[in-house]
C-alpha cells in the first residue's frame, strides 16, 4: 500500500464537496479547528455550488479533486461533507495523477465509494473520519474526534478497545488483514461495477444512519449473496444510527438483523463500535493491516502516514 506523507504545522489542506452541497455555515465554523492545528485551508474552486442536489456539476466536482491531488501546495484533503453523488465522478477520476501525486484523503458516509475506489485503483490509503460540514463544524463535536486527526501528523499505532465504548462479541475468533469497507449502503453500491469492493481475507468495516432494519437486512443479504460476507476474514460493525423502523407494521430489530447475518460464524465479528455517523467519530485509516480478536474485545490498526522514509507498506 502507498501511504501518504504525514502533516506538519503550516501545512495545507485542501476542501472539495464531491457529493452533495455542505451546509456553509458549518463549513465555516469548522474553520478554527484547523487553524488551532496550526493547519491551512485552500477551498476547492467549486465546493459552495449547488446544482440540484450535488455540489456542482460532475465535472465541477471532479476538477476539484483532480486540482486538490495536483497542487503541489496542498499536503492533504478533507471532505466538506457526504450526502450523495461520489459514484457518478468515479469512472472519470483519473487514478494515475491521484497515485502520482499521493496525499492525505480523508471523508466518510457517500465518500466510501471514493475510498474504496482510490484503495483499488491506486493502493493509496485513505481515512474514514469526521468532514468539515458534517462534524466539526457543529457544537457536538467529541473531543475523542478532534483527537483522531493527530494520526495525519506521526505514525500512530490505533488501540480499539472497551475504554472506548462497550463492544458485542457475535462471533469469535481472531483475524488479520487489510481493514476495508466503509458505509454499508456504499459498499452494496459497488457491487457489479468496475469498482466492486475486495474483501476476500480481509476486514471488513460497516456502519451506516438513517436505514430501517429491512433495509439493513437487504444491504447484508446483497452482499452476502455476493460472497462478501464469506469472503472476509473478519466483520467489524461500527455505528447505525436511526436505525429504526420507520412504520407501526411488525418488524425485527437492528440487533435481530445483525445476529442473522453474524453470530456464531468462523471468524471474528464485533459490533459497538463508535465509526461512523455519531460523537465520538474515533477515526481510521482503510487499507492498512488491522487486527481483530473477540479474546482482547480489540480492533488494533496500523499507521495510516508514512513512517520514517518508507514510500510502501509491506
Amino acid at each position: 500500500m502507498i501511504q501518504p506523507q504525514p502533516l506538519k504545522p503550516g501545512d495545507t489542506i485542501g476542501v472539495i464537496a464531491p457529493a452533495s452541497p455542505p451546509n456553509l455555515e458549518q463549513l465555516e465554523n469548522a474553520l478554527p479547528f484547523f487553524e488551532k492545528l496550526q493547519l491551512n485551508i485552500k477551498l476547492g474552486k467549486h465546493v459552495k455550488n449547488v446544482n440540484g442536489y450535488l455540489a456542482g456539476t460532475d465535472e465541477e466536482r471532479l476538477e476539484d479533486l483532480h486540482d486538490m491531488f495536483l497542487d503541489p501546495e496542498v499536503n492533504g484533503i478533507i471532505c466538506a461533507g457526504g450526502g450523495y453523488g461520489t459514484s457518478r465522478i468515479a469512472l472519470n477520476i483519473d487514478y494515475d495523477l491521484i497515485e502520482h501525486n499521493p496525499k492525505i484523503f480523508w471523508g466518510y458516509s457517500d465518500i466510501t465509494y471514493l475510498h474504496t475506489a482510490i484503495r483499488q485503483q491506486t493502493d493509496l490509503v485513505t481515512f474514514h473520519g469526521p468532514m468539515l460540514a458534517s462534524d466539526i463544524g457543529k457544537d457536538d463535536f467529541h473531543d475523542i474526534s478532534k483527537q483522531s486527526f493527530n494520526q495525519l501528523f506521526q505514525p500512530k499505532l490505533l488501540i480499539y478497545n472497551e475504554d472506548i465504548s462497550p463492544l458485542t462479541v457475535l462471533s469469535n475468533g481472531k483475524a488479520e488483514g487489510k481493514i476495508v469497507g466503509g458505509n454499508l449502503s456504499l459498499v452494496v453500491n459497488t457491487l457489479g461495477g468496475p469498482f466492486e469492493i475486495e474483501t476476500k481475507d480481509k476486514l471488513l468495516f460497516i456502519e451506516d444512519i438513517d436505514e430501517p432494519p429491512y433495509r439493513i437486512d437487504s444491504f447484508l443479504s446483497q452482499l452476502k449473496n455476493a460472497g462478501k460476507l464469506d469472503e472476509a476474514a473478519g466483520i467489524v460493525i461500527g455505528d447505525f444510527k436511526h436505525a429504526e423502523p420507520t412504520n407501526d407494521r411488525p418488524s425485527f430489530t437492528l440487533g435481530e438483523v445483525l445476529d442473522h447475518y453474524f453470530i456464531h460464524q468462523s471468524k471474528p465479528i464485533i459490533k459497538g463500535f463508535n465509526i461512523g455517523h455519531c460523537q465520538p467519530h474515533f477515526s481510521i485509516p482503510l487499507g492498512v493491516h488491522a487486527t481483530l480478536s473477540s479474546e482482547t474485545k480489540s480492533l488494533i490498526i496500523q499507521p495510516g502516514v508514512m513512517t520514517g522514509g518508507r514510500n510502501h507498506e509491506d
